[in-house]
């Protein structure tokens, strides 16, 4: 799920790139495209708070992609869009 146009789908990229000394952006786009989009939940703020270790920015990426590839719930027959909502403080750890 993203901010600017929702759901995406397909051959996707992702980007993680830090924004402030404790926040990281993740965005995506389709594979090749020029516009990148915020993905639901980005920034992330590291540490504590999110789990997410500020030291290791490979670790995390892979984390952040692994989350996003992870298929959503099914209700009422619908998969619902992942996001990285649970990933922030209010949201909790994945």
């Amino acid at each position: 799920m993203t901010e600017e146009v929702g759901a995406v789908t397909g051959e996707l990229e992702v980007a993680t790139r830090p924004l402030a000394a404790e926040d990281i952006m993740v965005t995506v786009r389709y594979a090749g495209a020029d516009e990148w989009y915020t993905v639901e939940g980005s920034p992330i703020e590291l540490g504590k708070a999110s789990g997410l270790p500020p030291a290791k920015p490979r670790e995390l990426h892979e984390r952040v992609v692994r989350h996003l590839m992870t298929p959503g719930k099914v209700v009422d027959g619908n998969e619902q869009a992942t996001s990285l909502l649970s990933l922030s403080p209010a949201g909790g750890e994945v």
